[in-house]
């Protein structure tokens, strides 16, 4: 759906119920400019943690399953309280895709630099089909849908890096197995 700015949010609003804090990125997503880049680099200390405390890629992958879903809750039922079908500030949809593409990037700081660029790139520009999914799906699931779709993308153009040899490691898969 389209994004909508008419409503604003603010730490008191997104402190009154746990799911817009989540929603709002644990604050991220109240930033002034650009709350989905803010939201996206908060899944970078995220994932650290989760790879610090031996978690595998593949099982992080895995983990975006149910954080998916209850970011359909999160972000829909947030946005319906902002009366807007797509808030700006709404960036968990941001940390989930981006740990999914993190998951498939290598786990260097170049991979990563390269999986932020890249993701950001397909989530701004939103080429066919996320901007048709965007269009059509309402509600949470469509505030999450075009992200992962971008999410793929993003994994998709890691893959062809390091098909080309840009990254020094493995990719996605190939890398998970």
């Amino acid at each position: 759906m389209a994004l909508t700015t008419s409503h604003s949010a603010s730490w008191r609003f997104i402190r009154q119920r746990s799911y817009r804090f989540i929603a709002f990125g644990f604050g991220a997503g109240l930033a002034r400019r650009a709350p989905g880049t803010w939201g996206t680099l908060v899944a970078c200390p995220i994932m650290a943690v989760l790879l610090a405390a031996g978690l595998s890629d593949l099982l992080i992958a895995w983990l975006c399953v149910p954080l998916f879903a209850y970011g359909c809750y999160a972000c829909g039922r947030t946005c319906r309280d902002l009366g807007v079908d797509d808030y700006g500030g709404v960036v968990w949809d941001e940390i989930v895709s981006m740990m999914l593409v993190l998951a498939f990037a290598p786990n260097t700081v170049g991979g990563w630099i390269a999986a932020f660029l890249l993701f950001r790139l397909f989530d701004i520009f939103k080429p066919w089909p996320i901007r048709w999914i965007d269009s059509r799906v309402g509600g949470g699931l469509g505030v999450m849908l075009d992200d992962v779709l971008a999410a793929v993308f993003a994994i998709v153009g890691l893959e062809m890096l390091a098909w080309l040899g840009v990254l020094t490691q493995p990719a996605g898969m190939l890398r998970l197995i």
